[in-house]
């Protein structure tokens, strides 16, 4: 990775970098500027639980440039699996931080995903939240797969656009493996950013900071949308729980370790 050290510790067998704010800020700044193509995932329990049953989905996150601990029971993990005060990278949050990083470094960044209408209300409050911003262009996909033709020009207008960072909003895994399908055709950073589209534009209400603090969010996203999340939540956070205990209890009569952490 250009020289950098990369620590990766498997939570519930997928690879979660081991990084701080700044350095996730900085790493895709330096691939940013250099127009490489790069993919990034962010990491929250259901991500890690669906790699598990989706092998091309595992795969995406594995292969990964970097895939961060978004939920908060993912850092907790790496807190315990030998990563001190890990905190949580998550999409929202690293997608605001990040343009206010870049706003007045003449570097410009691609919105991919959502509604047109999102996207006009996106692009205006980006804008207000940073000032300097240089938004190259905006993209709403339909509802079908894209004919071959229409993506080699959606592919082609990224690159002329000279964007250095193209934030994703399709949603898990869809965008994932999305963006593991465009590496090599994007120059530029590919980043998962799931509903970081909605919260940013105000069509969905975000968790109060103290919830998000205490690693709640989850919990309020459940209570403001139960009918649609209720099964999603019961289901993929007892998985969770099972393969985590499992993972931290199961190695001691192994003799393996739980982390299965790696330096690359």
């Amino acid at each position: 990775m250009n020289g950098i050290l990369r620590k990766r510790v498997e939570v519930i067998g997928s690879p979660i970098d081991a990084v701080t704010w700044d350095e996730a800020i900085e790493r895709i700044h330096v691939w940013a500027r250099a127009r490489e193509s790069r993919v990034v995932c962010i990491c929250n329990v259901h991500s890690v639980v669906t790699a598990r049953s989706d092998s091309g989905f595992s795969a995406v996150i594995r292969d990964a440039d970097m895939a961060t601990a978004d939920g908060f029971p993912v850092a907790l993990m790496l807190r315990r699996l030998g990563v001190p005060g890990q905190e949580r990278i998550n999409g929202p949050d690293l997608m605001l931080r990040y343009c206010r990083h870049v706003a007045a470094a003449s570097e410009s960044i691609y919105l991919y995903g959502g509604s047109v209408a999102t996207l006009d209300v996106l692009r205006r409050r980006l804008l207000e939240a940073c000032p300097g911003l240089m938004i190259a262009g905006a993209y709403s996909p339909p509802y079908r797969e894209l004919t071959p033709d229409e993506d080699a020009a959606i592919v082609a207008k990224i690159n002329a656009s000279g964007a250095g960072v193209v934030w994703v909003g399709l949603g898990c895994p869809k965008q994932e493996k999305w963006m593991a399908d465009h590496r090599g055709r994007i120059n530029a950073v590919m980043i998962g950013v799931g509903a970081a589209f909605d919260y940013h534009a105000g069509i969905v209400k975000r968790a109060p900071p103290w919830m998000q603090r205490r690693g709640l969010e989850w919990f309020y996203r459940l209570v403001t949308e139960p009918r649609r999340l209720w099964r999603r939540y019961l289901v993929t956070n007892s998985l969770f729980i099972w393969h985590v205990a499992r993972q931290l209890f199961g190695w001691r009569a192994s003799g393996e370790r739980p982390d299965g952490g790696r330096s690359t």
